[in-house]
């Protein structure tokens, strides 16, 4: 089944906010990722072998963040599957929010900021999960570069591409990788307030998301 436009210009704009705020966490953060938590456990079981108590509650607490910030969206969204009437302009709303409210506490406390821009990691990941079985994710790349090796594996064996499938991962991974530039040179230029940038867009995106619905919505046919 085809992907709504709104899910592809959705996807792409949160894979960018993505790629800004884990870069700009990385580059403040002691080196360390939000939007994922892939690397965040290794670090976790190297410091729990090294008995380092002080990072093993700073990693610790970045996981329960980001779970929270799932579960989160779970109590708005009630639902896996990605559809126009479901309330993701609240989600985005408090994303924004959360992304806004990081900015103050990385400049006072780093590891309070850390933790509202990894639950508001949490919470898009959470948001954005599954349509008529296409995989999406947009604030980690390792699914998006997979479906692509496999995409290439099967232009080998001469079978079939799910071209649409590898166009929405190509761009997803495109969002975010545009995102962690942008994030890098506003984090060079203006600190910390560089996630105000992408609180911004996510802010944007809900209300375009929105204005969608309700446009949709007000359709004679009611088409969504």
């Amino acid at each position: 089944m085809r992907l709504p436009t709104w899910v592809w210009i959705g996807a792409v704009a949160l894979a960018c906010v993505a790629g800004m705020v884990n870069v700009i966490g990385y580059l403040g953060f002691e080196h360390q990722a939000v939007s994922h938590l892939t690397g965040t456990t290794s670090l976790l079981g190297a410091a729990l072998v090294a008995r380092d108590w002080r990072i093993v509650l700073h990693l610790a607490a970045v996981v329960v963040a980001f779970c929270a910030g799932a579960a989160v969206s779970g109590v708005i969204l009630q639902d896996e599957r990605l559809r126009l009437g479901r309330r993701y302009g609240v989600t985005l709303a408090l994303e924004a929010a959360l992304l806004a409210a990081a900015v103050p506490l990385f400049l006072r406390t780093q590891i309070h900021g850390a933790l509202l821009a990894a639950m508001a990691c949490g919470l898009q990941n959470a948001m954005v999960t599954t349509y008529s079985g296409a995989l999406v994710r947009t604030t980690h790349l390792s699914g998006m570069f997979t479906d692509l090796g496999l995409g290439l594996g099967h232009l080998i064996r001469g079978r079939a591409l799910p071209v649409r499938r590898l166009s929405l991962s190509a761009l997803i991974i495109g969002g975010f990788l545009g995102g962690g530039i942008a994030g890098a040179w506003l984090y060079g230029a203006i600190g910390y307030r560089a996630l105000l940038v992408p609180a911004a867009l996510t802010g944007v995106t809900g209300i375009g998301y929105t204005l969608y619905r309700h446009w949709r919505g007000a359709r004679p046919d009611g088409a969504h």
